[in-house]
């Protein structure tokens, strides 16, 4: 029943688009970022939430990116040339990505603390600081929507089903410690919209660089998959983990946005 409703969903998007891809990429990004600013506005009754909800919804979004990082990006980027090597390159190159955004651009975690450069510790403000670690956290998410439905429609719109949805407690991760702690309603909501928008912007990005030169989507597909699962395992698997509470739910959730990635990537199998 899904793989027929992804496949009318992949047609009529493709009618209406008049079959530009790119604008079919529009839809997908629009509809993630929607996604992600739906779930800040849960900022709005933070005084109703416990607060270990915050950490199972990460969990949730690292369940779901593990999987779609496999099953949407690296293994359709060894499909697509029959050979290891481009998928391997990208997924290299993705990695020293995300590793050198992370190191040069200043970001606070809101457990870990600072990162980046010390001389620029004191001059960010940290809303500021919060708001740059959710970008750098959306840049492989928008870039795996991007290149995933340049290369197939079908899979990329299962991808950004999939981000579409974990997108929504993502967004609520964004807003949620920032209107407890600051004691604020619409400035977190602002940056969870903001969040959404920067993950558009880059799905577009990377379908529109993909497009033009599709020879190096397989680079891109293991790219993206490599930012993917470096952001998930270096940043927001040690994070949820790092306050050593409430850690059976917290795995219950990782375990459960990887069976939804898993059950939808399936569903087109």
């Amino acid at each position: 029943m899904l793989e027929n409703f992804i496949t009318a969903l992949s047609n009529y998007l493709l009618t209406v688009s008049e079959g530009n891809t790119m604008v079919v990429v529009l839809y997908a990004g629009l509809f993630v970022a929607l996604m992600t600013s739906l779930g800040s506005l849960m900022a709005l009754f933070a005084h109703q939430m416990p607060t270990w909800s915050i950490d199972i919804s990460l969990s949730f979004a690292a369940g779901v990116m593990l999987v779609a990082s496999f099953t949407s990006l690296i293994l359709p980027a060894i499909e697509s040339t029959g050979r290891f090597l481009p998928a391997g390159i990208g997924i290299f190159l993705g990695i020293l990505l995300i590793y050198a955004v992370d190191t040069l651009i200043p970001h606070e975690h809101l457990v870990k603390g600072y990162e980046g450069p010390k001389e620029f510790k004191d001059k960010l403000r940290v809303v500021w600081l919060i708001v740059l670690a959710v970008i750098i956290h959306n840049l492989p998410e928008g870039l795996a929507v991007g290149t995933s439905i340049i290369y197939d429609v079908q899979t990329g719109l299962v991808t950004a089903l999939a981000i579409g949805i974990q997108d929504f407690p993502e967004g609520l991760v964004v807003a949620l410690p920032l209107a407890v702690l600051q004691k604020k309603r619409f400035q977190p909501i602002a940056i969870g919209v903001l969040s959404g928008v920067a993950e558009m912007v880059m799905a577009l990005i990377g379908a529109l660089f993909f497009g033009v030169f599709k020879w190096l989507l397989p680079y891109g597909l293991g790219l993206a998959g490599g930012a993917m699962l470096y952001v998930t395992i270096k940043e927001m698997i040690p994070e949820i983990y790092a306050k050593k509470k409430n850690e059976t739910l917290i795995t219950a959730g990782f375990f459960l946005g990887f069976y939804v990635m898993l059950f939808l990537d399936s569903m087109l199998g």
